[in-house]
């Protein structure tokens, strides 16, 4: 069973919330409500609100009448990000790093408006490398992350550095980082024996560990106090949090309510998401064991652990993944606080990165 955080407990009565709320304090002038809300996700477990929202309706619901929820899905974080800074979406699920490379590309233009998961994410060798001299035996070794620069592989890379092995953006160094592939060719990779492992998101994680035989030597929730980190979070771009701060605080009414069906369905969420994430994809619903295992190892909640994100852009400029680690103004949590306070509800912080 998932383990959903407090703030994800108090969420009962966010599903009933009605569309369209007034304007929150100090933003300009709405425009009138679009025609259609681009929302992008990812095909991974880590995204189970966004996959189970959609897929029953959850955010289109809260949305005005005559105005569409268009989504799109994504392999992974960077190609998210492309299509967020190239204007081809309006809001987006994402990983902390994509959203902190999206907030510096714009030069600010995009914004962290919600949590949405933490966990899910780790290292997975083969059983020769956890028996032996680990980690000094990854040297010469190939590993995998999902892309460049996404949050898994900004996560491998520090870590590796930290240990004292060397990696470049372009495959060189004491580990090559293969980021090429995806994850789906990756996992059929390392069951062929032709990688060493990979820092993957769930589901690939527990599906290295299951039908690859592989071992879970670094979960990342043992890197971050508390076990907490940011996995997922839900952003949209500043444009359009000016223009449609009534439609940001929808998609954040759709958000809870989808974490609130997952608390109250906590049996059969993890089926749920499966389902969902087969019918995107087009492939088989997760075998059972990977399908449990990959559940374990999440949580889910609204808060978005605004203060590890500082940390997530200090680990990517040490990598030479970005060139400046200041993210100053990268959350604004002020529409989600105000959906809480009307359901009596704890605010959450912006971890000092809010404006």
């Amino acid at each position: 069973m998932s383990r959903l955080r407090t703030a994800a407990l108090a969420l009962c009565a966010v599903c009933v919330a009605g569309c369209g709320a007034a304007v929150s304090a100090g933003t300009a002038s709405p425009s009138a409500a679009p025609a259609t809300v681009r929302v992008g996700y990812l095909t991974n477990l880590t995204h189970a609100p966004a996959l189970i929202g959609i897929s029953k309706g959850f955010f289109q619901q809260h949305l005005p009448a005559g105005t569409t929820l268009q989504t799109t899905s994504f392999s992974a974080g960077p190609a998210e990000n492309e299509a967020l800074v190239g204007g081809s979406l309006d809001a987006a699920f994402v990983g902390p790093n994509p959203a902190i490379n999206a907030f510096q590309k714009t030069s600010g233009g995009i914004r962290v408006v919600a949590g949405v998961a933490s966990g899910g994410a780790g290292l997975v060798v083969n059983a020769a490398l956890a028996g032996g001299n680990f980690p000094a035996d990854l040297r010469g070794q190939t590993l995998a992350s999902p892309q460049l620069g996404n949050t898994q592989d900004v996560a491998l890379r520090s870590w590796l550095s930290q240990h004292g092995l060397t990696t470049t953006v372009n495959g060189g160094g004491d580990v090559s980082i293969d980021v090429t592939s995806g994850n789906a060719i990756d996992l059929q990779r390392f069951e062929a024996g032709q990688i060493a492992g990979g820092w993957e998101p769930e589901p690939y994680e527990s599906s290295y560990v299951v039908a690859g035989h592989g071992t879970l030597v670094v979960d990342e929730a043992s890197l971050w106090p508390g076990g907490r980190f940011p996995t997922t979070e839900l952003v949209v771009t500043t444009t359009f949090l000016t223009q449609h701060p009534d439609i940001v605080k929808d998609l954040i009414r759709g958000l809870l309510q989808s974490l609130t069906w997952i608390q109250q369905n906590s049996a059969t969420a993890a089926d749920a998401a499966s389902v969902a994430l087969a019918a995107v994809t087009g492939s088989k619903p997760l075998a059972p064991a990977v399908q449990q295992l990959a559940w374990s190892h999440l949580s889910f909640t609204f808060d978005p652990l605004a203060s590890a994100l500082q940390t997530d852009a200090n680990h990517a400029l040490h990598d030479g993944l970005i060139t400046s680690g200041s993210i100053k103004h990268i959350v604004d949590v002020s529409e989600l606080n105000s959906v809480l306070a009307s359901q009596g509800t704890a605010p959450v912080g912006a971890g000092g990165l809010g404006s």
